[in-house]
């Protein structure tokens, strides 16, 4: 049996304004057929032997991984919800302590795949799994290493040795740090290097072993937090306290680059992290110019460049090697050979605590999604969709009031001790202070425009009382 290991929890800074703090780039659609991570879901699911997937995410995501998940009919067989990031190493050794814990009769493999990562030929990448079987369970760690095309500095490498028995396996030689450009040339020119690609095969007791000879308090740590971990709905909630004291390091430099039982499966099949601009360019079909568009674009003399409409018009004019992605509440424009300042210039925007930085203007909740339209002095605008069987928290606001108006599908109202069912064209007013919520009890989208007036608009200006969705000390409808 192999159980894939999904690790979601990456900010992908390096791709704003697309992907946001609380938004990242794993749960958007940047190459088609779905996000990057339910592409890596499905891209598992063909194995001979795969079981439901594991998922390891930040908790602020979780409603959105499980809301993708169940669009593409996947239940998962956990979602781990780390309170906060601890790197890879801490989010693979909780699956191992849980499989572990699991008691099946035979031992299972864990395939570890980054959430945000893509190939343009997952048939390659399966084939080179069903290759690592023999070699995990013969009691080795595998790592997959990506045949290199190009001197990339941007991407650690492996130098491979020996052949490791019968197969395409080799023992590994060393791990290379990001390299300059003359040795990258070099290790690319002699053959005997892949990039790094962060994909691993392994039993859990084989991990676990390395774990706790190389980093006996990650080993700790994570057990105790799978051991005092509580449900919460359909997610396993780690125990804060033991989870956070575990130090905070990747997988390779906690195990793989001291480790003695390594073998790498070199695999192709035009794999990218998808860690910048450029490299998702390369991932989509280019024109005749060599242009990569997305959405309502149009150009003139525009050569190899990226342009990606999210919503409005772009034109570009007499443009070479650039990148333009439009979003409702920000713009970017850059060199392409420049990309990687982009989270120079995120960094920035946090210093200047920016809205744009963590969210966009449409906010995804477990309910659904809203979508701030239009603010100003003491009023705001909302469009609010809530999914059928979707329900708001029972909240009270100090200092706004609100007026909902459906658009679209049929709503159950709670103001105070009343309660009304409301349809297209109707409306009503909570007025400051009145407690309140919202229930699609309906079979399709239940769609509003909510406006507020008030003093103060802001998302924590909510008093809540109850919510299905077990969610505390958040700000959310």
């Amino acid at each position: 049996m192999i159980v894939p290991i999904i690790l979601s929890g990456g900010s992908g800074t390096r791709l704003w304004p697309l992907s946001r703090k609380k938004y990242p780039k794993q749960l958007l659609d940047l190459v088609g057929g779905g996000s990057l991570l339910q592409n890596t879901v499905r891209r598992s699911l063909p194995l001979e032997g795969s079981a439901k997937p594991l998922i390891v995410c930040n908790e602020s995501y979780r409603f959105m991984v499980a809301e993708q998940l169940r669009r593409i009919d996947v239940e998962p067989e956990a979602i781990f919800l780390e309170p906060e990031g601890r790197n890879s190493a801490a989010a693979v050794a909780v699956a191992a302590f849980y499989l572990t814990e699991r008691g099946d009769e035979t031992e299972p493999l864990m395939l570890v795949m980054p959430a945000d990562h893509n190939f343009t030929d997952d048939a390659v990448f399966r084939e080179a799994v069903s290759q690592a079987e023999t070699y995990a369970r013969n009691w080795n760690l595998v790592t997959f290493g990506i045949k290199p095309q190009s001197p990339e500095t941007g991407y650690g490498y492996i130098r491979f040795g020996e052949r490791a028995a019968e197969g395409p396996g080799c023992r590994v030689s060393k791990f290379v740090e990001k390299p300059d450009l003359e040795s990258a040339e070099k290790y690319l020119e002699s053959g005997d290097y892949l990039w790094n690609g962060g994909f691993f095969l392994f039993t859990p007791s084989v991990f676990l072993k390395a774990l706790e000879e190389y980093e006996p308090e990650i080993y700790a740590c994570c057990q105790s937090s799978v051991q005092k971990a509580l449900s919460d709905l359909d997610f396993v909630r780690l125990d804060e306290k033991s989870f956070l004291s575990s130090p905070s390091i990747s997988i390779d430099y906690a195990i793989m680059e001291r480790a003695e039982n390594l073998v790498v499966v070199p695999v192709d099949g035009g794999w990218s992290d998808i860690g910048s601009w450029d490299s998702l360019k390369e991932q989509l079909p280019n024109d005749e110019n060599g242009n990569a568009i997305v959405g309502d674009v149009i150009t003139s003399s525009v050569s190899n460049s990226y342009i990606h409409s999210s919503g409005r018009l772009v034109g570009a004019v007499g443009m070479d090697k650039v990148v333009i992605v439009e979003t409702s509440d920000a713009v970017l424009v850059a060199n392409l050979d420049r990309v990687q300042e982009v989270r120079g210039l995120v960094s920035r925007l946090e210093e200047m605590k920016r809205d744009e930085v963590c969210s966009h203007k449409i906010v995804s909740r477990p309910w659904g999604f809203y979508e701030s339209i239009d603010f100003g002095n003491r009023f705001q605008v909302k469009r609010i969709t809530v999914r059928p069987g979707g329900v708001l928290s029972l909240q009270q606001h100090h200092h706004r009031a609100e007026h909902w108006v459906v658009v679209n599908g049929i709503a159950q109202i709670n103001i105070g001790d009343k309660e009304m069912l409301l349809k297209e064209d109707q409306s009503t007013y909570i007025p400051i202070g009145e407690k309140h919520r919202l229930t699609n009890p309906g079979k399709i989208d239940l769609e509003l425009i909510e406006v507020q007036t008030g003093s103060y608009l802001g998302e924590d200006d909510i008093l809540r009382f109850e919510d299905v969705y077990g969610r505390s000390g958040e700000s959310f409808k």
